[in-house]
């Protein structure tokens, strides 16, 4: 993976911070806003970086969280009235657009 700026990390905070409750976004709605080449960049980025962001609203492109998050992650988005669906959240109905 290329070199990652202080530029990008910051781009991809400020785009998970501005996630209303009650939306998710995903890797590569967040990577496409930013403007960057990967969602994996995201998720490295939120991986290493986000436990002061709403990192509950960002999930992968399925609609499920991942697997070693989900159980928090649901838990975190019903708190916000997100439902899932046997895991899934219905992005059409509640994806955030930058």
């Amino acid at each position: 993976m290329a070199a990652i700026t202080d530029e990008q990390v910051e781009t991809v905070r400020a785009l998970v911070a501005s996630i209303p409750a009650g939306k998710v976004s995903t890797y590569g709605d967040i990577a496409d806003a930013a403007g960057l080449p990967s969602p994996r960049i995201v998720a490295w980025i939120m991986r290493t970086d986000s436990s002061d962001l709403p990192w509950h609203r960002v999930i992968r492109a399925s609609g499920r969280p991942a697997p070693h998050l989900a159980t928090r992650q649901l838990e975190n988005l019903r708190a916000e009235g997100v439902l899932a669906d046997d895991g899934r959240i219905a992005l059409n109905e509640v994806r955030h657009e930058f």
